[in-house]
């Protein structure tokens, strides 16, 4: 139901509650998962869309200098990188699926999610500053940095908490 919804054009909709509602927990849904995944994993090997090279090797053209380890908001965002994304993301745009879905970011690597960390950004933006990131080694960091949520970690605390009761 939810994805019917939200792949639906946005003219049906106007400036919908419920519709705003739904996209604010599909992402916070995704921005955990990623976390979740960024803590388990090794993440220079992270492959996040079947695309990876492809969207690596064009971000890398087109931002060569861009420091991914700390993204300012006002820096991806003012006028004339604005056009060079929105060119680079168009370049996606029969690629990627929801290639300009709004998505959630950390702006620092070596923070959480928080309100004063995260970014919304273009999908296809944040795959390319996050496979930068895996690749560059930058999100390495976050396992050693925040104990995440994963299943084994659920897990452990939940019989932990049996044997206390």
């Amino acid at each position: 139901m939810v994805m019917d919804v939200l792949t639906r054009p946005a003219e049906e909709f106007g400036n919908d509650e419920t519709l705003e509602h739904l996209w604010a927990a599909r992402a916070m849904e995704h921005s955990d998962i990623y976390f979740n995944v960024l803590c388990s994993v090794d993440t220079r090997w992270l492959k996040l869309t079947p695309h990876d090279d492809l969207i690596y090797t064009h971000f890398r053209q087109d931002f060569p200098d861009l420091d991914v380890a700390y993204i300012k908001e006002n820096e991806i965002k003012n006028n004339v990188n604005k056009a060079k994304w929105r060119a680079y993301c168009e370049k996606f745009k029969t690629i990627v699926e929801d290639y300009s879905f709004g998505t959630l970011m950390r702006a620092d690597t070596n923070g959480d999610y928080s309100e004063s960390n995260t970014i919304l950004v273009p999908r296809v933006q944040f795959y390319a500053i996050e496979i930068a990131r895996n690749r560059e080694g930058l999100n390495n960091e976050v396992k050693k940095l925040f104990k995440c949520a994963s299943k084994a970690n659920m897990e452990e605390r939940n019989h932990q908490t049996e044997i206390m009761a």
